[in-house]
């Protein structure tokens, strides 16, 4: 069974910093890409970055430079690295994996960018 458990969200003041994690499992993880994507309050869902299996990224234009994807094969983990915050990332972060005609998602972490 595949299972992904987001973890690292909480309150942080703009301009602040903070580190997402995704804990995987029940798949060949170094097999697949990984993505965050997140919610918004009242909004639709948002693609924020992919990591793809040979380490590289895809970011969102609304992301780039300050938020960094990697991911750690040996633990089974994809991390997102979050700088610069602004009030617009507050959302519910989730860790998502299309494998084939399958779509995962973990339950979601809250970040919220206030004062």
């Amino acid at each position: 069974e595949v299972q992904l458990v987001e973890s690292g969200g909480g309150l942080a003041q703009p301009g602040g910093s903070l580190r997402l994690s995704c804990a995987a499992s029940g798949f060949s993880f170094s097999d697949y890409a990984m993505t965050w994507v997140r919610q918004a309050p009242g909004k639709g869902l948002e693609w924020v970055p992919t990591v793809y299996t040979i380490g590289t990224a895809s970011y969102a234009l609304s992301v780039k430079g300050r938020f960094t994807i990697s991911r750690d094969n040996a633990r089974n983990t994809v991390y997102l690295d979050m700088t610069g915050l602004k009030p617009e990332d507050t959302a519910v972060y989730y860790c998502n994996l299309v494998a084939g005609p399958f779509n995962y998602w973990g339950q979601g972490t809250q970040v919220t960018v206030s004062h």
